[in-house]
């Protein structure tokens, strides 16, 4: 397997992996005897995580536990075997990325730091009082180990004392990750923090509740345009059309050939008179990569060209 026939990535972008850094890691496990049909596996995996690290923007300094179960957790709905290929994949991949960059592991960190025990301890709240399922506890850990690793690094890798910390170290916190991510990210990292300081002033770690000093991350309903209108809400877009102009006509006539027979914009636009069989009661259509298609030519469509 060759390093030139990784997809490229763009080594000029200053954030994200680069896909240098993917060749290498795909020549260390190649070089480890895996089977073929993993290392293709691997390989997808890495390098579209890879482009979701620069479309978020993440430094490599910044990168780490929380943010791989962000890009995995869309996989939930699948096998259970898949979602514990991609994090092992991916925890693996992180692993290597920091050994290049000559960073400290995260899994030594996470086995020596003196907050192993307190994040074990939330662990075990989760599961036994929450009663959280598994991918949700994973989710949530992640978070927090990010966490308690930012604010041992801020007091100089000691253990950091929890009846110290206070809002403002919580926002700054939250501030610094949110920036430039997207809205899911926020909102599973807002959730696991409030989460995590209620579990500490339950345990007397905090003398007040600091869950409260986290802000709701709005997720907006009908935020997008919706990827389909139904029946009655198709007629009444019909309905609109001032069939009493040419203008009016021509508007009818493009909005039932998106909606009675799906074509794009640019299959509309595409269109010639030729096309038109109305004799064989039928429209060609030009798809993309010169494909044509025949499709039923309906009445209501066939009258509302006649007019337009």
């Amino acid at each position: 397997m060759s390093v030139n026939a990784f997809p490229s990535l763009g080594d000029s972008l200053l954030t994200g992996v680069t896909d240098s850094q993917v060749g290498s890691f795909l020549e260390k496990l190649q070089a480890g005897g895996y089977p073929k049909r993993t290392l293709r596996l691997k390989r997808h995996i890495v390098v579209f995580f890879a482009r979701w690290t620069r479309d978020e923007q993440i430094a490599l300094n910044d990168l780490g536990d929380s943010h791989i179960t962000t890009f995995v957790r869309p996989l939930a709905r699948q096998s259970k075997w898949r979602v514990r290929f991609e994090l092992s994949t991916l925890r693996a991949f992180l692993e290597h990325l920091r050994a290049e960059a000559g960073l400290p592991s995260r899994v030594a960190v996470a086995n020596y730091s003196p907050t192993t025990e307190l994040g074990c301890r939330y662990v075990d709240y989760l599961r036994s009082e929450r009663g959280l399922a598994d991918n949700s506890v994973c989710v949530y850990s992640h978070y927090i180990r990010d966490f308690l690793a930012d604010l041992s690094a801020r007091s100089g890798g000691g253990s950091p004392p929890m009846s110290m910390l206070d809002a403002l170290t919580v926002q700054q916190y939250l501030l610094g990750h949110m920036r430039g991510r997207s809205s899911e990210y926020c909102r599973l990292l807002a959730t696991a923090l409030r989460s995590f300081l209620r579990f500490l002033f339950l345990r007397a770690q905090t003398s007040i509740d600091l869950s409260f000093s986290i802000p709701m991350v709005r997720k907006w309903a009908q935020a997008t345009v919706p990827a389909f209108l139904s029946t009655e809400e198709v007629d009444r877009v019909l309905s609109f059309t001032d069939r009493s102009t040419l203008g009016g006509l021509r508007d009818h006539a493009i909005l039932l050939l998106l909606a009675r027979l799906g074509l794009r914009a640019g299959e509309i636009v595409a269109l010639e008179l030729s096309d038109i069989r109305w004799r064989a009661g039928e429209i060609v259509v030009r798809g993309k990569g010169r494909v044509t298609d025949r499709l039923p030519l309906l009445s209501d469509v066939g009258e509302a060209l006649v007019c337009g």
